[in-house]
């Protein structure tokens, strides 16, 4: 019988492979994105949310109101901890 082309398993002698580190330009997209749906998403999820609830406790426009404000509240929660997380030194 001949034997498998594929490496024998070995645990001393394990080879890693590594990513190739990203551009800056590419890094710089991938922030910009990370950001956008932290700005955009919990703040159009409460105004849904809102709308929903207003329309089941027929209390428009106050939930509509309160949802927009913890959303932007989120938001803003959200992109400070992103700020936080990309101004930790490597270490």
């Amino acid at each position: 019988m001949t034997e498998s082309p594929r490496p024998k398993n070995n645990p001393q002698n394990r080879t890693t492979r590594t990513n190739p580190p990203l551009s800056p330009v590419m890094l710089i997209f991938i922030t910009a994105l990370d950001t956008t749906w932290r700005a955009f998403v919990p703040t159009l999820g409460g105004v849904f949310l809102g709308i929903g609830l207003d329309h089941l406790l027929g209390i428009a426009p106050v939930g509509t109101i309160i949802c927009l404000i913890g959303g932007t509240a989120l938001s803003i929660l959200l992109i400070v901890k992103q700020l936080r997380d990309v101004r930790k030194p490597l270490n």
